[in-house]
């Protein structure tokens, strides 16, 4: 399936195709610190060069995510943050800025606000996209075209245990870009990448002509020099929420995540100053 005719996220990955730049995209949990902060931190990010924002949906019973988003998930909960909540602050954020804006979120809040309803409202709210991270890619056709009829893209992950026929799956069901974790288990940060990223990139390069970004362990400058030289962006989460834990609502807390944004965009610098 074709990218979306006006979809943000795919001007985003042609407007790097041609300045030969690599994309940040970043993850936050929306509703934490609170829900008030969340438009500020996003402006932040994007101050320090995050090229695309994935809002994070909290809830109850993350199985993707580790320890630092478990618990970011459940500060947000207890802030009251909720799925309706989270549109809400898309779009007070759309109205400030034209960053792409992709939701991160499970299935079950899905289902409960009803597929149509949410595809409705995302678009309405100006949402590009949506990853749902427990969503079956055998199953997903009536999803998908929910969010076609809204003009949304559909992102959807490819692992290093995934089979050839899920991979075809994902090329066949992603839009805007295909979303590569780089190594089996929970999110968070590593002191590493893992090995398996090379042949999963070969073999997701393979099936579809789509950018391609890498996540789950990315939390460094030198990540981000290492990843470039294979994919289109890298997928930072979970060191991000963990700047947002420590400071919390300490006033600084903007500056350092504007700060450690730069230091993860000056990592693709390096590496393109290396291929020069």
């Amino acid at each position: 399936m074709s990218a979306c005719a006006t979809s943000r996220i795919a001007h985003l990955f042609e407007d790097l195709r041609r300045t030969g730049r690599k994309g940040l995209i970043a993850y936050l949990t929306v509703g934490d610190p609170s829900p008030e902060r969340t438009p500020a931190l996003v402006a932040a990010l994007e101050r320090g060069g995050a090229d695309l924002i994935e809002l994070g949906v909290p809830f109850s019973d993350p199985i993707a995510d580790g320890p630092v988003i478990q618990r970011a998930g459940q500060r947000a909960l207890a802030a009251g943050t909720t799925l309706h909540k989270v549109l809400e602050i898309a779009a007070e954020i759309r109205r400030r800025s034209e960053i792409p804006l992709m939701l991160f979120t499970y299935l079950n809040p899905v289902v409960r606000y009803g597929l149509e309803a949410l595809a409705r409202d995302a678009a309405a709210c100006g949402i590009d996209g949506c990853l749902l991270t427990d969503a079956s890619v055998e199953e997903a056709s009536e999803y998908v075209a929910a969010m076609r009829r809204h003009n949304l893209d559909t992102v959807f992950l490819a692992a290093p245990t995934s089979t050839q026929r899920r991979l075809r799956l994902v090329a066949e069901y992603s839009t805007g870009f295909v979303y590569l974790v780089s190594r089996t288990g929970v999110t968070g940060a590593r002191e590493s990448l893992s090995d398996a990223v090379r042949p999963l990139v070969a073999a997701v390069r393979a099936v579809t002509d789509l950018p391609l970004a890498v996540g789950f362990g990315v939390s460094r400058p030198e990540h981000a020099a290492e990843l470039g030289r294979q994919v289109e962006a890298v997928v930072v989460g979970s060191a991000i929420v963990d700047i947002i834990e420590r400071y919390g609502n300490n006033a600084s807390l903007e500056i350092q995540l504007e700060s450690f944004a730069r230091e993860l965009k000056h990592g693709f610098d390096t590496q393109r100053a290396e291929a020069g």
